[in-house]
């Protein structure tokens, strides 16, 4: 049966992956470390992890598998579960898969490594637009119809 793991600390869309998955009548994790109101729906299950680096992380790993789905933003968590056979996507709507996470986890690297040796190139990253969240609905969208196959 196919669930839908949110990596929920700082995620942009968990009231848009709702609705798919309340759509599609997908059970949904949300898990954070707390500071989350939890939902309603029964659908939704709000998971609150203990504090410590990455333990949220750890939990999505520990479980999601092939058939489910899992957001996140976090690409070494992105990459733990796509070896597990999970569907990975972005908060973009970026697919994260078995033929590009090598590539992205490079480039996360690569640029940590630049950001350490330049102490003048630090953040700045783009926000978090109306055409990402569309691209999101869309590909979570594909995701789950895929998954549920």
């Amino acid at each position: 049966m196919t669930t839908l793991y949110i990596d929920a600390d700082a995620c942009p869309v968990k009231a848009e992956a709702e609705r798919v998955a309340t759509r599609h009548k997908v059970p949904m994790k949300v898990v954070s470390n707390g500071g989350l109101r939890p939902s309603q729906n029964p659908l939704v299950e709000t998971v609150i992890v203990p504090e410590g680096p990455d333990v949220a992380d750890m939990w999505i790993a520990d479980r999601a598998g092939v058939g489910d789905v899992v957001i996140t933003g976090d690409i070494p968590l992105a990459a733990k579960c796509v070896e597990a056979g999970a569907r990975v996507l972005k908060h973009n709507g970026e697919a994260l898969t078995a033929a590009n996470i090598g590539n992205v986890l490079a480039t996360r690297d690569l640029m940590a490594d630049l950001r350490a040796a330049d102490p003048f190139r630090q953040g700045g990253g783009k926000g978090f637009t109306k055409a990402d969240r569309s691209r999101f609905l869309d590909a979570l969208e594909r995701e789950l119809r895929a998954a549920k196959r």
